[in-house]
């Protein structure tokens, strides 16, 4: 992979290009994502088909007479990170693709303001909520609620376990009455077998 990267003064970009090869077509869809103050990543397409072996960028303030030439070959990327960028600075970027050929047409130009810090810090206020926020804390009310649903059947089990050892003991209460009343009078004095109690003679 070769990689360079050069500024130096403006140069009509019809002379810089003169090596354009006719059966490549231009990238398409060229857009910039990720845009910070001082970075960007700008990515495109190219058509199917299209012998790519590379890409060539040039990035451009606006207004101003100067570019940086970004090219690397043997890659299959579709993206590219544009850095050292000026906060709230204007630029113009174009791509290229690259074949064993030459290169293509350049593709549309793509014009982009760089934000400012203190602009971003702003745009995000304390009370904002992102998705990603939104997708953890809907998760978090999932794991609460499923550990309370394991709590209240935990609960339901003893409670139910509890009621059952309660019957057993209850049912078990008459018989033992009935075996102590049996007990008490056993032990009580004898009757004579006509009705009478046994008396001693003096």
């Amino acid at each position: 992979v070769l990689q360079y990267v050069t500024s130096a003064p403006f140069i009509p970009l019809c002379i810089l290009f003169l090596s354009s090869s006719d059966s490549l077509s231009a990238p398409l869809n060229v857009t910039i994502k990720a845009l910070e103050g001082n970075s960007a990543i700008v990515t495109w397409d190219i058509l199917e088909g299209d012998p790519v072996i590379g890409f060539a960028i040039t990035q451009q303030k606006k207004d101003v007479r100067m570019l940086r030439f970004i090219q690397e070959v043997n890659t299959t990327t579709r993206s590219c990170a544009l850095w050292d960028l000026e906060e709230d600075t204007e630029y113009i970027v174009h791509v290229q693709s690259i074949s064993m050929s030459g290169t293509s047409p350049l593709s549309e130009p793509v014009l982009f303001r760089t934000p400012k810090e203190s602009e971003k810090l702003a745009s995000k206020s304390p009370d904002e909520v992102t998705m990603e926020e939104v997708g953890q804390a809907a998760q978090l009310r999932a794991g609460e609620l499923i550990i309370i649903v394991v709590v209240l059947v935990m609960w339901a089990g003893v409670i139910a376990l509890f009621c059952r050892q309660y019957d057993i003991i209850k049912d078990n209460e008459p018989n033992n009455n009935k075996d102590k009343a049996k007990n008490s009078s056993e032990c009580s004095t004898p009757e004579h077998p006509t009705g009478g109690l046994l008396r001693s003679k003096v």
